[in-house]
């Protein structure tokens, strides 16, 4: 194997958190060595053990039609998305946002790992690389973990952004811009120039490299910055042999190739975050005339739909900028959460409530802020926003409908929301879950010794 590119710092590639989180959380991976379908195996194997309230780590050695092992569900649990920050879950928010603030530039590099491959012109075959179908309403096989990067031709300044693909050609994937951020302004920027728009997709980047991309950031800012802040250390890069367009030197596989902004091609139905399986897509084709892969690569899934890691992956980032920004606007506010069970467009706030009308200011701020957002729930900060359950109660005993009730219509929406009107508008709400200044009535508790007393009772009948 070739030896890994250093610059001093802890390696960049999965590999290595791999073997360290097995290492230190034998508990949380499974390794199964039986075979498995590549035909929504491991989607089930995820939907099965969430049913069970569990998220592990999944390495899946034996996939049918596959060369390559399997990693998948590395963004299913909170807990394991924490133990890469060095802390825990009531502290993820806080040390995203303060290594994402201790962003720094790639550092270049001559060769690295994912450069001992190279195939180009006739050698380039798509249907070599290792794909899964996750749901059966799915067209084909899909890369679900692609983090599409475009550079702006002037500036050199990156955006990278994540991209279902499948294959369209043993050249060629139909991919969806449906996001139209920033990929989507680089894109409409080439055909003005008239040209196609150089990217490239990287399969298999580390986990921290991974939640870069879901960084919500301006047109002037770059993900690998923020890459390398969240490492503690530059993303070591090398440049694609055709369009040198800086990418991991330590990933699993890069694609190198044009966007066509003149083709359309079909694309879809995939599942997607809503829970429902999506034809909407902008269409577009990727021509890939570079594969730079390692020799034995790694397939590094995210399981799409609805599951916990999709959605966790998405969120993390923009919750930790949504967290810090009502803090600093409300210092009443003493968490936020974003439920699985309302994908991205619910969001529970909890807050010491200071005057009157605090709780509504702090929807709209929220609702404003986050344009994923359709609903936002406030309630009182002895409620576990944690648990839908206590942020339901907190609705039923606190909240009046003719009362407690802010509607505001006719805002841009998500393009894969399938309520939404077909311009792409939605509606939001916020709702006030909170007691309020005239409300009567006093929680009732359990103390703790009773609690403490109850437990060991329990522990005891074991």
């Amino acid at each position: 194997m070739l030896k890994k590119v250093s610059s001093g710092f802890h390696p960049q590639d999965v590999r290595n958190f791999l073997e360290n989180y097995a290492a230190s959380c034998p508990e949380d991976v499974i390794a199964i060595d039986a075979p498995v379908s590549d035909n929504q195996d491991a989607t089930a194997l995820i939907w099965a053990l969430a049913g069970q309230g569990r998220q592990p780590l999944l390495r899946l050695n034996n996939v049918t039609g596959l060369r390559a092992p399997v990693v998948c569900n590395v963004f299913g649990s909170r807990r394991r998305i924490a133990h890469l920050f060095e802390t825990d879950e009531p502290g993820l928010h806080a040390a995203y946002q303060a290594r994402s603030r201790a962003a720094v530039a790639p550092k270049e590099v001559s060769t690295g790992p994912v450069m001992e491959q190279v195939l180009t012109g006739q050698d380039v075959d798509l249907n070599t690389l290792p794909m899964l179908q996750h749901f059966e309403t799915d067209r084909q096989k899909y890369i679900t973990s692609g983090i599409i990067i475009g550079e702006h031709p002037e500036t050199g300044i990156g955006n990278l952004s994540y991209h279902r693909a499948m294959i369209h050609a043993p050249n060629q994937l139909a991919t969806s811009l449906h996001s139209r951020g920033h990929l989507w302004r680089l894109l409409n920027l080439s055909k003005e120039m008239g040209r196609p728009m150089p990217v490239a997709m990287v399969i298999g980047g580390h986990p921290l490299f991974m939640l870069a991309a879901s960084a919500r950031l301006a047109f002037e800012e770059d993900e690998r910055n923020i890459a390398g802040g969240l490492m503690g250390a530059p993303l070591e890069v090398v440049r694609t042999p055709k369009y040198g367009i800086r990418v991991p030197a330590q990933a699993e596989i890069v694609l190198e190739g044009v966007i066509d902004h003149e083709a359309v091609v079909e694309e879809g139905p995939f599942g997607e975050f809503t829970g429902y399986s999506s034809d909407r897509s902008t269409n577009n084709l990727l021509t890939v005339e570079t594969i730079l892969r390692r020799r034995d690569p790694i397939l590094v899934s995210v399981a799409g739909g609805n599951s916990a890691e999709h959605l966790n992956l998405g969120r993390v980032p923009r919750e930790a900028e949504m967290v810090e920004k009502l803090k600093a606007r409300f210092p009443s506010v003493t968490a936020v959460h974003y439920p699985s069970s309302g994908t991205h467009f619910h969001a529970y706030v909890a807050l010491n409530q200071s005057r009157e009308g605090e709780a509504r200011q702090v929807m709209l701020g929220l609702l404003g802020w986050d344009q994923y957002l359709k609903n936002v729930i406030v309630v009182d900060a002895d409620v576990d926003i944690t648990r839908d359950e206590e942020v339901l109660w907190a609705v039923s005993a606190h909240f009046q409908p003719h009362r407690d009730v802010v509607i505001v219509e006719g805002l841009p929406g998500n393009a894969l929301d399938p309520s939404a009107s077909g311009i792409g508008t939605t509606s939001r709400m916020g709702l006030d879950a909170t007691r309020g200044p005239d409300f009567h009535g006093t929680r009732a508790l359990i103390s703790e010794a009773a609690k403490a007393r109850a437990a060991a009772l329990l522990n005891g009948l074991h």
